[in-house]
Formats: C-alpha cells, sequence, structure tokens
C-alpha cells in the first residue's frame, strides 16, 4: 500500500509541475463557440515487459498459478490506433483507442506450482523448451477537458475521464521443471488462458507549448488512475509540425499498470515510439 501511495504522489506531483512550468497566458480569450473536430490515426510500436499469472487446477503433473514474462514485442499480427477530438469553446472530449493482436514466442514461464509424486510442490527452476504466448486487448480512454490556460502556441487543459482495458492472454509451454527440494524433475506441457477487464478512473493534463512563433510545438499528455487497478498512470510527449490542415507528430508513449493481487496482470508497462497524422476540420 504504501508503495502505490508512493507512486499515486509522484504521478500527481508531475502533473503539478507541468503545470506550474508552462507560460500562463491570463485574459487570452477562447476560440470560436462552435465545435471543431480532430482525427488522429497512429502506430506506436510499444515494447511489452510484465508478468501474466494463470491459476489452474492442477491435474496429474499440471500446473498452477504459472507466471508468464514477455519484454519484447515480437511479432504483432494486427494493430488499430486512433485518437478523436471534439472542442467547443474551452471545453473538449477526448477518446483514444489501441487494439493489439500479439504473438511472442519469447515467452518466459518464470515459476509454478506443480502436483509430482510426493503430492502439491512449488517449484522455481524452470527450462523452457517452447513456450509461446498471445495476446489480444483493447486499451480506450473516454475523458472531458477544460483549457485553463491558453496564448500563443501553447495551451493547458485539465482532463477526468476513465480507462478500460480488457485483455485475453493464452500461455502454450512445454518445461523441464526441478523440485528444489528433492531435486526431482517433472516434464509438463500444457495451455492456460485468461481474460480480464480493468476499469479506472483517471486525472490528468494535456496540451502543447509552441516554440516561438514557428509551427514546431512540443504536445504533452500525462494521467494517473486507479480502480479495478491499484494504480495506472500514462504519459506522452514528443514534437508536432504544424499545417494548416492539421499536424505530423513523433511522440513517445508510456502506459503502465500496477494491479491488484490475483488480476491476470502483474506490475505490466508498455512503452515505445508513435507517429501519427492529427486531421483538424
Amino acid at each position: 500500500m504504501r508503495r502505490h501511495a508512493r507512486s499515486l504522489k509522484v504521478g500527481l506531483a508531475l502533473m503539478t509541475l507541468i503545470a506550474i512550468s508552462l507560460p500562463v497566458y491570463a485574459g487570452e480569450p477562447a476560440p470560436a463557440d462552435k465545435w471543431t473536430f480532430a482525427l488522429r490515426p497512429y502506430l506506436w510500436a510499444p515494447g511489452i515487459d510484465g508478468t501474466l499469472k494463470y491459476d489452474i487446477p492442477p491435474t496429474g503433473d499440471g500446473a498452477s498459478d504459472v507466471d508468464f514474462s514477455s519484454y519484447v514485442l515480437e511479432n504483432l499480427s494486427f494493430a488499430l490506433m486512433l485518437t478523436a477530438e471534439a472542442r467547443r469553446g474551452d471545453w473538449s472530449v477526448l477518446t483514444d483507442v489501441v487494439y493489439l493482436d500479439v504473438e511472442s514466442t519469447d515467452a518466459k514461464v518464470k515459476s509454478g506450482s506443480f502436483t509430482g509424486p510426493g503430492g502439491r510442490v512449488e517449484v522455481s527452476a524452470v527450462a523452457n523448451l517452447d513456450t509461446k504466448a498471445t495476446l489480444r486487448g483493447v486499451l480506450w480512454e473516454l475523458a472531458g477537458g477544460y483549457t485553463v490556460a491558453r496564448g500563443g502556441n501553447s495551451s493547458l487543459d485539465l482532463l477526468a475521464g476513465f480507462r478500460y482495458l480488457g485483455l485475453e492472454a493464452k500461455t502454450d509451454w512445454q518445461l523441464s521443471i526441478t523440485d528444489n527440494v528433492s531435486g526431482g524433475t517433472f516434464p509438463s506441457s500444457g495451455s492456460a488462458s485468461r481474460r480480464v477487464d480493468l476499469w479506472d478512473g483517471i486525472i490528468g493534463v494535456r496540451g502543447t507549448v509552441g516554440l516561438g512563433d514557428s509551427r514546431w510545438a512540443i504536445p504533452y499528455y500525462l494521467d494517473v488512475g486507479t480502480g479495478d487497478s491499484a494504480l495506472t498512470w500514462q504519459g506522452v510527449a514528443g514534437i508536432e509540425y504544424r499545417y494548416d490542415w492539421g499536424d505530423l507528430q513523433l511522440m513517445y508513449r508510456y502506459t503502465y499498470y500496477d494491479m491488484k493481487e490475483g488480476k491476470l496482470l502483474q506490475n505490466v508497462s508498455l512503452g515505445g515510439p508513435a507517429v501519427g497524422v492529427n486531421f483538424r476540420f
């Protein structure tokens, strides 16, 4: 609990630092009182680092409480990434959707609980002969925002909303497991799958910092939240070049989940570069 509280304080401190470090322009008028829209398709190439925890009833020499770790997004079967925004005056609504279908052949089962000749045995020395994992999921965010500072090419919005993560994981393994106590070895193979749905409330900030009178700007985004997860936070920053019709953006995005006990995901992070085109109309 103390670790979660410290992480939450860090996230809130970062949002406060961004807010006070940006130039604030008082008295800048809001844009015309009409609806404007933006649509940004983009490609995000995150590395995935974390643990999947399965709970499988033991049968024969079966397994339970098997941990799986995958560190690099090896094979991206399909990806759909899209951000949309509607704005009127100082008020805005933002939604972001990421769908990933990933297969990793670099999966590692770290430990397990197996039923051997002498009964149930906890083991940690595992030789992975052939392990493959598939992850399919949706990361969806919906938030409302209000502009609290604006001027020149810069702006600052406060956000509140929710983030949803729905993930289905499947792991196929073939292992040689060694009992650290007796030294016995139990060959084991099998498959496990599990699904998790997480809903978390979030608060955050977003905006842009204009680089003088040029068309260049630094977009940023930061949120922190909790709910079904113990803590989740997300940060995005990069560089953009503005055209009359929209923006070309190069970003780095990082999303983190610190899970409660018993969840499929345990301390999972997704981080990597993203490139997108923001169309305004």
